[in-house]
């Protein structure tokens, strides 16, 4: 993320967190010009100039990651699923989707990242990601809180790095972390609680909207998972269901968190790494 002055952060965060809320709609760029309260015929750039990629490119991104979300874990029809992602075709969504995932969608429903852990050996599993059990160093975050769908929480990254920017606090060594702090299984999706973080190693003053977090160390069972960010349910679904209960552990009473290795903009879904982290006692 480039430096920015406050006021530019803001006006940039209100674009993206509109763009992420209103994925089903028209995002004209003449809207997104005036929630920004920029020039229509410069805000593009800036936004460019500083997420490094074009409004068309996030919105197709966050689309097609909806979508494939959906073959993953719905049955809702392809050509439903299309539309929802704005494509006036399936045939233009099968295009655009092969081309961001590698598979065209029927085929990715049956045999995408989420499949495997669909398998009914834990060894199928284990032969693709390696889990370990680690000691983890406690840690501290600088974090935006979110809240709503795990999803969506690229809205707060967004604004996070943002107000860093604008902050003169971005460091290249930064590590990016997901705190998921409610079971999705019990809370509803509107009501999820989470945190969008980056480690720090020296205490700064977390004025709104940062505030300061903290990871307990201890035991976790680290799940390196390859692939899209909408296949990850399967995955958690075998790390609690399966790995475990053959463990001989528990969980200890402490959030999962994620952490994140390289970059939604400018890395391929299927080559996404992440850590997923589950604290154990």
């Amino acid at each position: 993320m480039k430096p920015v002055s406050e006021s530019y952060a803001n006006r940039l965060t209100r674009v993206s967190s509109y763009i992420h809320d209103h994925l089903d709609d028209d995002l004209n760029l003449d809207v997104l010009a005036e929630i920004a309260c920029l020039s229509p015929y410069h805000w593009h750039r800036i936004y460019q100039a500083s997420f490094g990629e074009t409004v068309a490119a996030t919105a197709k991104r966050l689309r097609l990651q909806r979508a494939a979300a959906e073959l993953a874990h719905t049955n809702k029809p392809i050509p439903q699923i299309a539309a929802r992602a704005q494509y006036d075709s399936q045939a233009s969504f099968t295009r655009a989707f092969s081309a961001a995932f590698g598979l065209p969608p029927a085929k990715y429903r049956e045999v995408g990242a989420h499949s495997v852990f669909k398998s009914p050996t834990a060894q199928d599993v284990q032969a693709m990601y390696d889990v370990a059990v680690t000691q983890v160093p406690a840690m501290t975050l600088i974090a935006v809180d979110h809240r709503g769908s795990y999803m969506s929480i690229g809205k707060s990254f967004d604004l996070l790095f943002t107000t860093l920017a604008a902050r003169n606090l971005i460091r290249p060594d930064l590590r990016m972390i997901g705190v998921y702090l409610d079971d999705p299984t019990h809370v509803p999706e509107s009501e999820l609680k989470s945190q969008a973080g980056v480690t720090i190693s020296d205490p700064l003053n977390a004025d709104a909207p940062l505030l300061t977090t903290r990871i307990r160390g201890g035991d976790y069972a680290v799940l390196k998972y390859k692939g899209p960010y909408g296949d990850m349910r399967a995955a958690y679904d075998w790390l609690y269901g399966q790995w475990l209960p053959a463990s001989g552990r528990d969980a200890a009473d402490a959030p999962v968190f994620e952490e994140y290795l390289n970059n939604p903009r400018d890395t391929p879904p299927t080559e996404l790494r992440t850590d997923i982290c589950l604290p154990l006692k």
